[in-house]
This record gives C-alpha cells, sequence and structure tokens, in this order.
C-alpha cells in the first residue's frame, strides 16, 4: 500500500528523474537565478554597464519574480547605498560594521530591512523600470511569484520539487545576501587597494558567476567585466559576450587598463592614464616597487620582526582600513628601513597627485613630472625603474 502512495503522480510528478536529475535539476534552475542577478539587476540595472534587448531583460525580470520574490527598485537601491555609503555605519550591510556572522547568517534579513525604508529607495533607484506590469504585478505581488513556482514545481516533480523549490528560496539569500555582501568584505585576496574592505573570494565563479571578484569589481563598479588576471573567471562576462554576439546585449563600459607607449616625457595623456587607472597603476607601484625593496631589505633588517607578506599589507594598504595596532606595526617597520620609508612616502604622494580637488591639467601634469623626477633620484632602482615606466604610460579601455 505504502509502495502504491509513493509512485501515485500527485507524489511523484509529471516527471521522474534519478536522484541526480532532481540536483541537476536545481543546480540549472539556481544557476539561471544567479545569472539573473548578476546580469540584470548587478551589471545592467544597478550600474548601467551594458544594455539589455528588452525581450532579455523582461526575461530576467520575470524570472527573478518567479524565483526570489526581489523587487528591482529595491535590489538596486540598497546595492547603490551599499557603494555610496560602503565600510561606514550606513552600509546596509557591511561586516566591518555589523560583524560576519550577522551579515553571513542574516543577509537577507538585512536587506530587509534596508528595502523598507521609502527614502533609501526613493534616493537610490532612479532608473529603475516603472511601467505596468512592474506597478502593478512585479512590484505589488512579490510573493504570488514564488507561490506559482512551488505549485508549479510540485506538479512537475512532486515532493522532490518541494525540496528543489527550498533550495531555491534559500540560494540567493544564502550566496548573495551572506557570502558575497559578507565574506566578500572579510576574506580574500586584493588586486586593487580600494578605500573599503572588499576582496576576491575565489578565482573560479561557478556557482556565483563571477560576483566572487568583489574587489575587482569595487574597484571598477561600473566595469561590465568582473576578472582582471589572465586565471579569473567570470562566468557572468561569459553570458555577456554571447549575448552580445547574439545581438542582444551592448557593452557600456569597462575597466580601462594603462598600457606603455614609446614617450619619455609626462604628457596630458599620461596624466589621463594615471588618474583613470589609479589602481592600477597603484596596484602596479606595489608590484614594481614594493615588493621587490621589501624582499631586498627582509635579511638585514627585518628578519624576526615582520612576516613578508604582513609587511606589504602594511605598505599597501589604504592608512583608513588600518586599526590602531596595524598603524603601530607600519610605524615600527618604517622607522627600521630608510628605504622602505621612502617608497612609503613616494607612494602616498603619488596618491596625493590625484586627489587634488582643483588642479587643472597642466597642474597634474606638472606634479607627476616633478614626482618622476624626485623618484629617479632617490638612488632606489626599483623606485628609479617605476617613474621611467610612469612616463611612458598611456590609457586604452579593454577591448569589449
Amino acid at each position: 500500500m505504502f509502495d502504491i502512495l509513493l509512485t501515485t503522480p500527485w507524489l511523484t510528478g509529471l516527471i521522474t528523474l534519478p536522484w541526480y536529475g532532481y540536483i541537476l535539476v536545481a543546480l540549472a534552475l539556481t544557476h539561471v537565478t544567479i545569472v539573473s542577478v548578476t546580469l540584470y539587476l548587478h551589471r545592467y540595472q544597478a550600474h548601467r554597464a551594458l544594455e539589455l534587448h528588452p525581450v532579455v531583460a523582461h526575461l530576467f525580470r520575470f524570472w527573478l519574480w518567479l524565483t526570489t520574490g526581489m523587487v528591482t527598485r529595491e535590489w538596486v537601491a540598497v546595492h547603490r547605498k551599499h557603494h555610496a555609503k560602503c565600510e561606514t555605519p550606513e552600509d546596509p550591510h557591511s561586516p566591518q560594521v555589523k560583524g560576519i556572522g550577522t551579515v553571513l547568517w542574516q543577509g537577507a534579513e538585512l536587506y530587509q530591512v534596508a528595502a523598507a525604508q521609502s527614502e533609501l529607495i526613493a534616493q537610490y533607484s532612479h532608473g529603475t523600470p516603472d511601467d505596468g506590469l512592474e506597478r502593478h504585478l512585479y512590484r505589488r505581488h512579490p510573493v504570488l511569484g514564488v507561490s506559482l513556482l512551488l505549485v508549479l514545481q510540485f506538479l512537475l516533480f512532486g515532493f522532490a520539487g518541494l525540496a528543489i523549490w527550498a533550495v531555491q528560496m534559500l540560494w540567493i539569500p544564502f550566496w548573495a545576501a551572506g557570502v558575497i555582501n559578507g565574506v566578500g568584505h572579510w576574506g580574500g585576496y586584493r588586486n586593487f587597494e580600494t578605500s573599503d574592505a572588499s576582496r576576491n573570494i575565489v578565482p573560479w565563479g561557478l556557482l556565483i558567476g563571477g560576483e566572487e571578484l568583489h574587489n575587482n569589481h569595487h574597484a571598477f563598479a561600473s566595469s561590465a567585466r568582473f576578472s582582471n588576471r589572465w586565471w579569473e573567471l567570470d562566468l557572468g562576462w561569459g553570458y555577456i559576450r554571447l549575448l552580445k554576439v547574439l545581438g542582444l546585449a551592448r557593452v557600456k563600459k569597462l575597466a580601462p587598463r594603462p598600457v606603455l607607449l614609446s614617450k619619455d616625457q609626462v604628457d596630458l595623456d599620461t596624466v589621463r592614464a594615471v588618474v583613470l587607472g589609479r589602481l592600477q597603476v597603484m596596484a602596479d607601484y606595489a608590484r614594481r616597487v614594493v615588493w621587490p625593496v621589501l624582499r631586498q631589505e627582509s635579511r638585514p633588517r627585518l628578519a624576526g620582526r615582520f612576516g613578508l607578506r604582513q609587511a606589504r599589507r602594511l605598505l599597501v594598504r589604504d592608512p583608513g582600513l588600518l586599526d590602531a595596532r596595524a598603524r603601530g606595526r607600519l610605524e615600527q617597520l618604517l622607522a627600521c628601513c630608510h628605504s622602505l620609508r621612502t617608497v612609503y612616502q613616494f607612494r602616498q604622494q603619488l596618491q596625493a597627485v590625484w586627489e587634488r580637488q582643483v588642479a587643472s591639467h597642466e597642474q597634474l601634469r606638472a606634479a607627476l613630472q616633478d614626482w618622476c623626477a624626485r623618484a629617479e633620484a632617490t638612488g632606489i632602482q626599483a623606485l628609479e625603474q617605476f617613474a621611467r615606466r610612469l612616463r611612458g604610460y598611456g590609457l586604452q579601455p579593454a577591448a569589449a
């Protein structure tokens, strides 16, 4: 009798699969949702890094209503405020403020609290859909979509469909609201020393579509591509390229990349390259100046007092992200080595060049030319070579 009940269509659904088939279905459905979040909500709606064909954009919007119940303008507004107020008490979900445990396990609740603030939505949701479907269906009845999905998946897969639905309901709250917003600002590696605590979690984005390259994204928020190094995989960018080939997407902006040109004088093109590509310039400075000088000085002066990696982090990290203990260690490090102190000072001075608020292009060019001349006169080989290299910088956007 029990066996008969288990084989009835209303328990097993219209489609019967082996156990691994249900797992593959769950992974496929959640992957489509991840792609919808990263392409439609994040890169298209929040940052306008690309344009999507209206049919494709609406399919993403419908899928998110069906599988998550998220409202476009709420998600976009909360994310834009995160960028505007990052790592401050006004950040809706900063683990630096609220704690990693809170953001990781209660990220969805933090999102709901922020999305309920009407002033926040009004200030940061400009440009999001406001058509009849949005006003009368998607925005007014966000629970209807996931309820329909529950019924549909039960009819298709029976009780296995209920399990798949439960996985879908947990997928975005955990991976996006918890892992990306939490771990992405707490642990991982950094390609760029941004003023926030963003991190790249892992270089292979098979589960979360490239969103784990969070430090790269915070460095160049309006770029449609999140990967920066050759071994970083941005699966979302792969889908964008596919849509572009099909004529269904247009890339609007990518992170510019400084290139070396054949010139030995600082000109306005150099200034533009250094200012717009400043995070890449500073990353280049860390690789070509800070790291070689640190390794050269590590044996005679720093052995037993500082680990190389710890010392490097102290020398390149934004001072605003260092706590009192780290600042004390940095002062000790700079006090024990003249060449490192010089390299650190020149790094701060180079950063100050583009932080001038009212400087004209000619003033910036003169300041950069002066910096290069003084760097070449320090007698520190790595710094001299970098100054000569900097003179040849030009700017060329990455190929789409």
